[in-house]
């Protein structure tokens, strides 16, 4: 596999291997990835949880669980339950 990077990227990954932090620019390439991988699952398991509070707020609406708020003194009022 050949990867191209921009000069500024480039002297990104120089600048990790200078430092002594990796041994290698393939080290820091992996690294990336990995935190990529990381980023990646973090948001598909923050996506679940919005859909399943979606989905359950849903129920709640359809089973009459629901207050209407008018004023912004309400809804301060409401945060402040929370």
């Amino acid at each position: 596999m050949h990867v191209s990077l921009t000069p500024k990227l480039e002297e990104f990954v120089k600048k990790k291997v200078d430092a002594g932090l990796y041994n290698n620019a393939s080290e820091v390439v992996r690294e990336a990835l990995r935190l990529m991988v990381e980023h990646d699952e973090l948001g598909r398991l923050k996506l679940k949880r919005l859909r399943d509070a979606l989905t359950k707020g849903e129920a709640d609406l359809a089973e009459g669980r629901s207050s209407t708020i008018s004023s912004d003194a309400e809804l301060s009022e409401f945060f402040a339950r929370l």
